[in-house]
C-alpha cells in the first residue's frame, strides 16, 4: 500500500508539474466511432457511385456532407453533437488522419507519375498552369472588390479579402484530381499526366500566393520578404530534390534491399522519406503535400522500388486513408446556411466565377500548348476540382479573420461542388478525345511491360563457384540486361563446417577460390550502360541457406549453373541447386552447358556463339516467359528463335480412330505457336515456328535440335514438389539429360 501511495503521489506530482496527460477514454472512444462511421459511409457511398458508373470519390465526398450538420446534424442534432462534438481535441485528432490521407494519396500519385512523360509535355503543362492561375486570379480579384460588405469579416481591409478570394479561386486540388484520374483509370493517359503536372504547378504557385496573403493578413502590410522566402524555398527544394535527392533515394532503397530486403522494409523507408520531405517543405513555408508528391516520384523512378510495396500502399490509401480524408472534408459543409436567399445567390455567383475562371484559363492554356478543343475542355474539367485544398484555404481564412462564417460556407460549397463536377465532366470530355498513334503505342507497350516477365526483371542473383555452367548463365544474363537495366549480384558462398582452427588454416585457399570465381563472372558479363554488378562473399554452415537468405532480399531472378556442388543420383542437378530451385522466393534460371567441367582452378570459357535458339512451348505462362527470354537473347545475338510444339501421336492401331481428334489438336497447336511468335517479334527477335509430331514428343524435340544444329534450348516450366529433388516433368528431365547443346530451364512462380 505504501508503494502504491508513493506511485500515486509521484504521478500526481508529475501532472501538476505539467506532464502531458494521455488521451482520455471518452476522446478515444469518440475518435474510433468517428473513424468507423466515416469509413463505413464513405466506402459504402463510394461503392454505390461505382455501381452507377461514377468514381467512388464522389460518394466519399458526399459521405461527409451527409454526416455533417447539413443532414445528420439537422435530423438528429443531439446524437450528432455527441458523435461530432464541438471540441478542438476531437477536431485535431480527425485532422491528423485527414492530413495523412492527403499525404498518402500524393505519395501514391507520385509513384504513378511518369516524370519523363511530364517533361516531354512540360511546355503544355506550363501554359495550362499559367492560364489556370492568372485568369482565375483576375476574376477572383474582381469578385472580391464587388462582394457586399456583409460577406467580409473586416470591410475596412478589403484588399486582403480580395487577394484571399483570388487565391482561393486559383487553387486546384491535386489529391481530388489524382483520385478521379485513378478511379477513371486515366492516370497513365497523356491527358492524365499533363493534368497532374499542371495541377501540381498550379498548387505550388497557389500555396506560395497563400503564404504571401496569410503573411499580409497577419501583419497588415505587404511583406516582400515573405514572397521571396516562399518562392526561393520552392525552387530550392525542387532543384535539390531532382538532383541530390534522386541519388539519396536510390541509394537508401538500395541499402534497405541489400541489408533487410522485402516489400515491408521498402514500404517503410518510402514512407519515412516522403514524410520527412513533407516536413521539410512545410518548414520552408510551402505546402507539405509538395514534398510528399516529389519524393513519391523519386521513389517510383528508383530501380529498387518494390512494386509490391507500391500496391500495398495504394490499397491502404484507397481503402482507408483517402475515404477518411474526403469524408472529413465534407463534414465542414453546412448547406443549411446556404438556404438564406442572399447567401445562396452569392454562393451561386462565387461558384460561377470559380468555374468560368478555371475553365477559361485551363482551356486557353491548353490551346496555346497545342491541345485539341476537347482536350482543353477536359483540362478545364480536371483543374476545376478544388476539393479539400480549398477547404484548407477556407479554414486558414477563417482562422486569420479574413473570412466570416457565411463566406467560409460558400467557399467550402464551391470546393465540394467543383469536385463532384469533375468526374462526369472528365468522363464526357475525354470520351470525345481520340487517342493518338504515339499515345496508343505507349499505352500498349506499358500494358505489355506490366505483363512481361523479362521487363520486370530488375535484380538478378548469380551464386557461383566459377564453373562452366554458371559462366554460360552469366552470358545469358548480360543479354537480358539489354532489354531493361538490371542490378546483378554475383554471390560466392563459403561453407564453414570445419572446426575453427582448421577453418583458419584454409582462409587463403578460400579467398583465392572466391576471387577467381567472382572474377570469372565479372569477365563473362558484358553489361550495357545503366546496368550494374556487385560481388558478395558470405559464409555459414550451409551454402543453400546462404543463397536462399540473399535471394529473399528482393531479387527477381536467381541464375544458377547446374554443376554447382557435387552431383547426387537423388537430384536433378545436384543437392544444392535442387534445393535453391525448390525454395527460391522468385523465378530461377538453371543452365546446363554440356561443356567439360574444369578440374581444380576456375577455367574461363570463351563467349559462346548463339545462332539458333529452340523453345519448346505448350502455350502456358511458363512457356511464354521462356519465349520472352529466348527472344531477348536473340535480339542481342542476332540468333534465330524457333518455337516448337510437339504433338503426341497415338499408336498406329488407333491412328484412324483418333484422326478427327488429331486434326483438332493440330489446330490448337497452330494457334499456340502463332500467338507466342507475336510475343517474340514484339521484342525484336526473328522468330519462326514448327509443329512436330511423334510418339515421343521429347525425342522429336531432341531430333529437331540435332538436325537444325541448335545452339541453346530454353525450357519454361514450373517446379513440381518432390522431397529432396527438383522435378519439372519427365519431358524436361529427358531433354536436359540427352541434349547435345546447352539447356536452360526457366522456372517462374
Amino acid at each position: 500500500m505504501n508503494n502504491l501511495s508513493s506511485l500515486e503521489l509521484l504521478l500526481g506530482s508529475q501532472t501538476a508539474n505539467g506532464i502531458i496527460k494521455p488521451l482520455g477514454q471518452h476522446e478515444l472512444l469518440l475518435f474510433l466511432v468517428q473513424l468507423a462511421l466515416l469509413l463505413l459511409v464513405s466506402r459504402g457511398l463510394g461503392e454505390l457511385m461505382r455501381q452507377i458508373n461514377l468514381p467512388p470519390v464522389v460518394g466519399e465526398l458526399l459521405a461527409g456532407v451527409l454526416l455533417g450538420p447539413s443532414l445528420f446534424g439537422w435530423i438528429w442534432p443531439g446524437l450528432y453533437a455527441q458523435i461530432f462534438p464541438h471540441s478542438q481535441t476531437q477536431a485535431d485528432l480527425l485532422s491528423v488522419v485527414s492530413w495523412l490521407g492527403v499525404l498518402f494519396l500524393l505519395i501514391v500519385t507520385g509513384l504513378e507519375t511518369d516524370l519523363q512523360l511530364i517533361l516531354r509535355k512540360g511546355k503544355t503543362a506550363f501554359f495550362i498552369s499559367l492560364g489556370g492561375i492568372i485568369i482565375p486570379f483576375i476574376t477572383g480579384m474582381a469578385l472580391g472588390w464587388l462582394l457586399p460588405d456583409s460577406f467580409l469579416a473586416n470591410p475596412h481591409n478589403r484588399l486582403v479579402f480580395t487577394l484571399f478570394i483570388a487565391t482561393a479561386m486559383s487553387i486546384s486540388a491535386v489529391p481530388v484530381i489524382a483520385k478521379v484520374l485513378m478511379d477513371l483509370q486515366l492516370i497513365r493517359r497523356d491527358i492524365g499526366q499533363i493534368t497532374l503536372a499542371a495541377g501540381m504547378t498550379d498548387d505550388t504557385i497557389g500555396w506560395i500566393l497563400l503564404s504571401v496573403v496569410s503573411g499580409l493578413a497577419s501583419s497588415g502590410k505587404f511583406d516582400i520578404n515573405t514572397v521571396i522566402a516562399a518562392v526561393s524555398g520552392a525552387v530550392l527544394f525542387l532543384g535539390i530534390a531532382f538532383t541530390l535527392g534522386r541519388i539519396v533515394v536510390d541509394r537508401v532503397l538500395r541499402w534497405i534491399d541489400n541489408t533487410i530486403g522485402g516489400a515491408t522494409a521498402s514500404l517503410s523507408i518510402i514512407l519515412v522519406l516522403c514524410l520527412f520531405a513533407a516536413a521539410l517543405t512545410h518548414s520552408l513555408g510551402i505546402e507539405a503535400a509538395l514534398g510528399a508528391f516529389t519524393f513519391g516520384i523519386l521513389a517510383g523512378e528508383s530501380r529498387r522500388f518494390s512494386r509490391e510495396a507500391g500496391h500495398t500502399l495504394e490499397m491502404i490509401t484507397a481503402g482507408f486513408l483517402a475515404p477518411i480524408f474526403f469524408a472529413a472534408a465534407g463534414l465542414k459543409v453546412n448547406l443549411l446556411e446556404l438556404l438564406i436567399p442572399s447567401t445562396l445567390l452569392m454562393g451561386l455567383l462565387v461558384l460561377a466565377v470559380a468555374c468560368v475562371g478555371k475553365f477559361l484559363g485551363a482551356y486557353l492554356g491548353s490551346r496555346i500548348g497545342g491541345l485539341t478543343h476537347w482536350e482543353g475542355l477536359a483540362m478545364g474539367a480536371g483543374m476545376n476540382a478544388r476539393g479539400a485544398m480549398e477547404i484548407i484555404v477556407a479554414t486558414i481564412g477563417l482562422s486569420l479573420g479574413v473570412l466570416n462564417q457565411q463566406m467560409y460556407s460558400i467557399i467550402v460549397m464551391v470546393a465540394i461542388v467543383t469536385s463532384m463536377m469533375a468526374p462526369p465532366l472528365l468522363r464526357w470530355t475525354l470520351s470525345k478525345v481520340t487517342i493518338g498513334e504515339e499515345e496508343a503505342h505507349r499505352l500498349k507497350q506499358e500494358e505489355l511491360s506490366i505483363r512481361s516477365f523479362v521487363k520486370n526483371i530488375r535484380r538478378v542473383l548469380i551464386p557461383t563457384s566459377g564453373g562452366a555452367n554458371v559462366q554460360l548463365a552469366a552470358q545469358l544474363v548480360s543479354y537480358l540486361a539489354h532489354q531493361n537495366p538490371v542490378e546483378v549480384t554475383a554471390l560466392y558462398a563459403l561453407s564453414d563446417k570445419k572446426p575453427q582452427h582448421l577453418a583458419a588454416s584454409k582462409n587463403a585457399i578460400k579467398d583465392t577460390g572466391a576471387v577467381n570465381a567472382l572474377a570469372a563472372i565479372a569477365d563473362t558479363m558484358q553489361l550495357p550502360v545503366g546496368s550494374t554488378m556487385q560481388t558478395k562473399v558470405v559464409s555459414g554452415r550451409n551454402k543453400a541457406d546462404l543463397i536462399l537468405k540473399e535471394a529473399k532480399k528482393g531479387y527477381d531472378l536467381v541464375v544458377l549453373g547446374a554443376s554447382e556442388g557435387k552431383h547426387s543420383s537423388s537430384s536433378l542437378f545436384n543437392l544444392l541447386v535442387d534445393r535453391v530451385v525448390q525454395e527460391a522466393p522468385c523465378a530461377t534460371l538453371v543452365v546446363k552447358s554440356h561443356l567439360p567441367v574444369p578440374k581444380g582452378e576456375v577455367c574461363h570459357i570463351p563467349l559462346r556463339s548463339l545462332r539458333h535458339i529452340l523453345v519448346p512451348t505448350v502455350g502456358s505462362e511458363y512457356s511464354k516467359n521462356a519465349v520472352e527470354v529466348a527472344s531477348t537473347i536473340a535480339t542481342q545475338t542476332q540468333a534465330l528463335v524457333t518455337l516448337v510444339h510437339a504433338i503426341n501421336l497415338p499408336q498406329i492401331e488407333y491412328l484412324l480412330y483418333e484422326q478427327q481428334k488429331l486434326d483438332s489438336v493440330r489446330e490448337i497447336a497452330q494457334q499456340i505457336v502463332e500467338n507466342q511468335v507475336e510475343i517474340g517479334k514484339s521484342l525484336g527477335a526473328n522468330v519462326q515456328f514448327q509443329i512436330l509430331e511423334g510418339v515421343s514428343p521429347e525425342q522429336e524435340i531432341l531430333k529437331f535440335a540435332r538436325q537444325e544444329q541448335v545452339d541453346l534450348i530454353i525450357l519454361g516450366s514450373n517446379i513440381r514438389m518432390i522431397t529432396g529433388r527438383a522435378f519439372f516433368g519427365h519431358r524436361v528431365d529427358t531433354i536436359l539429360s540427352l541434349a547435345e547443346c546447352p539447356v536452360a530451364i526457366l522456372s517462374s512462380l
